[in-house]
C-alpha cells in the first residue's frame, strides 16, 4: 500500500473515528484508493476480541447486485441476449415477463421493491420457482419504463436469468467469471471467520442487538454477499479501471451511463446498468451501497482518475452516506494528485491534413486526432455538441457519447482527392463558414456574406 503524508492519514483516521463514535457503531473498516490501486486503510471498535482487519468479512447487501449485472452483460456481449429482450423471453415468470432486462438492470421496470411475503431480508429465503409463483399483476407498481423505482426483486430474477443461461447458481457464475479472476477469494455467500457479527444498535441506549443471518435462497442476488475490505478494494478498482478478463471496457463504460435519475432535473444521484452513479464535487462516481440487517456498506469509484473509497460497518442504521464521500475530498485536499506527464501519442499522421477548424454553418469546431485514428469533434467556445468517433474499418467513424453517439461520420473528398466536407448524419461540416463550394443543403447564398 503506497504511503501518505502522516497528517493525510491521521484527518483520514480522525474521520472514520468521529463516524463511529458520533454513529455508535460497533466497527467501522474503510479504504481509499488512487490510480486504482489503496493509498489508506483505517477501522474503528472491534470484532469479537480486536479490531477489524483488511480480512474481515462483513455483509454487503446490494453491492451483490453490481455483480449480477456484470455477469448479465457478460451473457449480452456472448450474444445469448439483447438487453431489450423481454424478461420472459428466457425465464418462466408469466406475471412479469414483459419488462425488459434492461429495464431491470436500471431500476426502471416498475416492479415491487420488495417481494411478496415476510420481511426478506430477516427471514429464509423461498426458491425461485416459489418467488415466480408469488408474482402477480399487483406486483407491477409503475408502467415499465416510466421511472426510476429501486426493486430488490428485479435482481432476483436478474440472477435467475444468469443461472437459465449458465446451468449453474449465479454465485457460482460470479464465483468463476469474475471472483476468481479478480483473486477475491474471500467474498462468499456465507460469512466465514473472521467475519463481524450484525447488530442493531438502540435508537436511546448503548446497546446492541444481534441480526439475524439467513440464506435469502431466490432473493440472494439482491443481496447476499460478504467481503472483506481488501475484496471490495478490488472490486472498486474494477469499477473505476476494468479488467478485460472479466468485462470488455466498452461494456462497462456503457453500465456506468446514466439510464435513470433518483434526484430531479439538476441531478445528483442516478442509475446506470446494475450500478449506482454519484456526482460530488466534480467527480462522477460508480459504485453501490449495501443495507442488511446489521450490515451498511458502500463502494464509490472514479473512472476519470481510479480514485475510490468503501466503509464497512457491522450496524443496521446511523452511518451516514457522506462518510466515504469525506474520506475522498480529505485526501484530494492533503494530498491533490499530480497529473500525469503529457507524452505524445501514436496517431494516424496521415489524417493531420483533417485538424483544426471546422464548420456547421457559421459555429466553428475543432477536430484532433486521438490516439489510433480515433477523432475529437469540439465546438470552438466550449458550448455545443462534442463527441469522441472511434474509426471503423470501412474508413467512416461512429460516434461513441454525446449528441452523436452511434451516429456515422464520413469524410467525403472531390474528384481529385482533395477534402471537401464532412457528412455528420446528415449534417454538414466545411471548411469555413457555409463554404461555397460544399454541397451545404438549402445552398447558399451567390451574394455571399455582406
Amino acid at each position: 500500500m503506497a504511503a501518505l503524508l502522516e497528517t493525510t492519514s491521521r484527518a483520514l483516521l480522525r474521520r472514520i473515528a468521529v463516524e463511529q463514535a458520533q454513529a455508535r457503531t460497533p466497527s467501522l473498516a474503510a479504504m481509499v484508493l488512487r490510480d486504482g490501486r489503496p493509498v489508506w486503510w483505517g477501522a474503528r471498535g472491534t470484532v469479537g476480541d480486536g479490531p477489524p482487519t483488511e480480512q474481515t468479512q462483513y455483509r454487503i447487501g446490494s453491492i451483490t447486485k453490481t455483480l449480477v449485472a456484470v455477469l448479465v452483460m457478460r451473457l449480452r456481449d456472448e450474444g445469448l441476449l439483447d438487453l431489450n429482450d423481454p424478461l420472459g423471453k428466457h425465464v418462466a415468470v408469466s406475471a412479469v415477463g414483459d419488462v425488459t432486462i434492461a429495464q431491470l438492470l436500471s431500476h426502471t421496470s416498475g416492479l415491487t421493491a420488495e417481494p411478496p411475503g415476510a420481511w426478506w431480508e430477516r427471514t429464509p429465503g423461498v426458491d425461485i420457482d416459489a418467488l415466480a409463483a408469488a408474482l402477480d399483476v399487483e406486483s407491477t407498481r409503475h408502467r415499465p419504463g416510466r421511472r426510476f423505482h429501486y426493486s430488490n426483486v428485479g435482481f432476483a430474477l436478474l440472477g435467475e436469468l444468469v443461472a437459465h443461461h449458465r446451468k449453474a447458481g449465479w454465485a457460482e457464475v460470479a464465483r468463476t467469471e469474475i471472483l476468481a479472476p479478480l483473486g477475491m477469494d474471500d467474498t462468499t455467500t456465507r460469512p466465514r471467520v473472521p467475519h463481524a457479527q450484525g447488530f442493531a444498535v438502540h435508537p436511546w441506549a448503548d446497546v446492541l442487538l444481534p441480526e439475524p443471518e439467513h440464506d435469502a435462497a431466490a432473493m440472494g442476488p439482491a443481496g447476499q454477499l460478504w467481503s472483506t475490505p481488501s475484496d471490495l478494494a478490488k472490486w472498486a478498482a474494477f469499477l473505476a479501471c476494468g479488467d478485460e478478463q472479466v468485462l470488455r471496457p466498452t461494456t462497462l463504460a456503457e453500465m456506468r451511463e446514466p439510464a435513470a435519475v433518483e434526484d430531479g432535473d439538476a441531478w445528483t444521484g442516478g442509475h446506470g446498468l446494475g450500478v449506482q452513479l454519484y456526482r460530488h464535487r466534480g467527480r462522477r462516481l460508480v459504485g453501490h451501497g449495501g443495507s442488511m440487517p446489521g450490515f451498511l456498506a458502500v463502494v464509490w469509484a472514479d473512472p476519470a482518475d481510479g480514485s475510490g473509497v468503501l466503509c464497512v460497518a457491522n450496524t443496521t442504521s446511523g452511518l451516514r452516506a457522506s462518510v466515504a464521500l469525506d474520506l475522498l475530498d480529505i485526501l484530494d485536499a492533503h494530498e491533490p494528485p499530480i497529473p500525469r506527464e503529457w507524452k505524445p501519442a501514436a496517431v494516424d499522421t496521415s489524417m493531420l491534413e483533417l485538424t483544426g477548424p471546422w464548420y456547421w454553418g457559421p459555429m466553428a469546431y475543432t477536430l484532433r486526432l486521438l490516439p489510433g485514428s480515433d477523432i475529437a469533434l469540439s465546438p470552438v467556445n466550449g458550448s455545443g455538441r462534442t463527441s469522441r468517433f472511434a474509426a471503423r474499418a470501412d474508413g467512416t467513424w461512429i460516434g461513441l457519447d454525446g449528441y452523436y453517439a452511434g451516429e456515422t461520420l464520413r469524410l467525403v473528398r472531390r474528384p481529385d482527392g482533395s477534402v471537401s466536407h464532412l457528412d455528420l448524419n446528415t449534417f454538414v461540416f466545411t471548411r469555413e463558414p457555409y463554404d461555397p463550394q460544399a454541397p451545404v443543403p438549402g445552398g447558399v447564398d451567390e451574394s455571399g456574406w455582406h
